[in-house]
């Protein structure tokens, strides 16, 4: 194909309709926002405390997800069901580690599907996980810019000399040799917040910022639609944020978890520690005290604060160069996060605080601006949902459904149920199957070799329990609801799917 008759074709694809019939109109443009371990604790949703100011602005203009589940809740096995569609069963993908072109080396993923319908697909930050990125996503190659992690020099060199020792520690565990490295206790990073009077691209989200604007730019000159996904890491660990963000909040009035403590009834690993916050230095290996948990959630919201702002400067230059009234946004939370529920830290599990994420959605011309939708809707369905929302045909190996309808009808019937995991290595390896519904969740824990045995149900009834205090399972009053529930969770996804009629 000659240059001139590629060009020519790009074009044609980008201004054919969405389905035949229909007035040809220019395909929209895709901004695609992820943001790492953010809850849906924000003033949009209700948290008026929060300063989220640009987030808040993305719900005023579009529609709100009060009840958005993930997966799984941790990064790499999440952001791999928003990218190809499938949910970790299919991908295999339920750790860090494994990419999902391992078992599934032909799927085409949410970025290749624009690219392949004449977009030019560009990514920046943290889309898929760390080092697990896919060439063939993107129109050319996904870049994040390197930044300083911490700000103060003292900070760096703790963290340095911190990860220089458990490298040693690992390489004497791997080659057998003996450990004669100093102990740093379980720490093997720096501290788990900072607060320095820097500026906001001093930090990987504010260069990632920098970079989204100066994209933007440039594919607002291009003659094809854009794809463009931009990637913002906080507030993921460590709560570091220049000292203004922090300067919003006054730490005296922040609420500790109101439930520090364990569900009552529930199995021993249905919800463990934090390893994770674990691994930064001054942390305890036991309970968090309130003074030090005070400190965290400080530091949580000064990280929102943080990214929120570099949202809103890739908001600000989008309406700059005039591209808001054809472009459709959607945000997203990759999990939830727990900040001392259960007397736990970070995500790693089934619960409600883990699974439960934000999700925004902006289309130009929509008619139900600032609305809210309390329908029961998964990440997996983002795929789906742009497709549909740009005209794009449906992929056959998907397994979510496109939440489109709801745009129109925010508060029609919608999906029985939604479905979440996490693996345990506990009792020989398990893996907690979870279904939310209206009302209830049940979670499953099946024994990953065999998994006809199942080594113990919890259920929490959301309409006098909202925070999974106490597990019901065993309690005989709920035996009959124990065993209609397990009904339907072995129906599955496929079983809740919506009934999609005209209104």
């Amino acid at each position: 194909m000659t240059p001139l008759s590629h060009r020519l074709l790009v074009l044609l694809l980008a201004i054919l309709p969405g389905a035949l019939g229909a007035a040809t109109v220019a395909r929209p443009n895709i901004l695609f926002i992820a943001v790492d371990d953010l809850r849906p604790e924000l003033g949009c949703y209700g948290k008026d405390y929060i300063k989220s100011p640009n987030i808040d602005a993305l719900a005023r203009s579009g529609l709100r997800f009060d009840r958005a589940y993930v997966q799984q809740a941790v990064c790499s096995p999440s952001r791999t069901s928003i990218m190809t569609g499938v949910r970790p069963d299919t991908s295999k993908v339920w750790d860090l580690v494994t990419s999902f072109r391992v078992a599934l080396p032909d799927v085409v993923t949410l970025g290749q599907h624009f690219k392949q319908h004449g977009y030019f697909v560009q990514g920046m930050g943290k889309i898929y996980h760390g080092s697990l990125n896919d060439e063939a996503t993107w129109s050319t190659p996904w870049q994040t810019p390197k930044a300083a992690k911490y700000a103060l020099p003292e900070n760096l060199k703790l963290d340095e000399r911190q990860y220089a020792i458990a490298a040693a520690k690992k390489k004497a565990k791997d080659d057998g040799e003996p450990d004669n490295t100093p102990s740093t206790g379980q720490n093997s990073r720096g501290p788990a917040f900072e607060a320095a009077d820097v500026p906001d691209n001093t930090f990987t989200d504010g260069k990632v910022a920098d970079l989204a604007v100066a994209t933007l730019r440039e594919l607002s000159a291009k003659p094809e639609p854009f794809f463009l996904a931009v990637g913002l890491i906080k507030p993921h660990l460590p709560f570091v944020a220049p000292k203004k963000y922090w300067d919003l909040y006054d730490p005296a009035t922040i609420e500790l978890a109101p439930n520090k403590f364990r569900a009552k009834d529930s199995p021993d690993y249905a919800v463990l520690p934090g390893a994770e916050l674990r691994n930064y230095d001054g942390i305890p290996a036991g309970s968090i005290p309130d003074d030090l948990a005070r400190q965290l959630k400080h530091g949580y919201y000064a990280s929102i604060s943080y990214m929120d702002a570099q949202l809103g400067r890739v908001l600000a230059e989008l309406d700059r160069l005039k591209l808001r009234d054809n472009t459709i946004i959607i945000l997203w939370g990759d999990h939830g996060w727990k900040l001392g529920e259960h007397d736990a830290w970070c995500k790693h599990s089934t619960t409600e605080n883990d699974t439960n994420a934000p999700l925004l959605l902006s289309v130009p011309g929509m008619k139900n601006r600032g609305a809210h939708s309390s329908a029961l809707v998964e990440m997996i369905d983002i795929y789906p949902t742009l497709s549909e929302l740009a005209g794009l045909p449906l992929p056959a190996h998907l397994e979510g459904v496109s939440f489109k309808p709801l745009l129109d009808a925010p508060d029609r019937a919608w999906k029985s149920a939604v479905f979440s995991q996490y693996p345990r290595t506990q009792n020989g390896g398990l893996m907690g199957y979870s279904m939310r519904t209206e009302r209830y969740r049940l979670t499953v824990w099946l024994n990953r070799k065999d998994p006809s045995q199942v080594n113990a149900i919890e259920l929490y009834d959301h309409q006098s329990d909202p925070q999974e205090n106490t597990n019901l399972s065993g309690d005989p009053a709920h035996a009959a609801l124990v065993e209609r529930l397990m009904i339907q969770w072995r129906a599955g996804w496929q079983g809740a799917k919506p009934v999609v009629n005209p209104l």
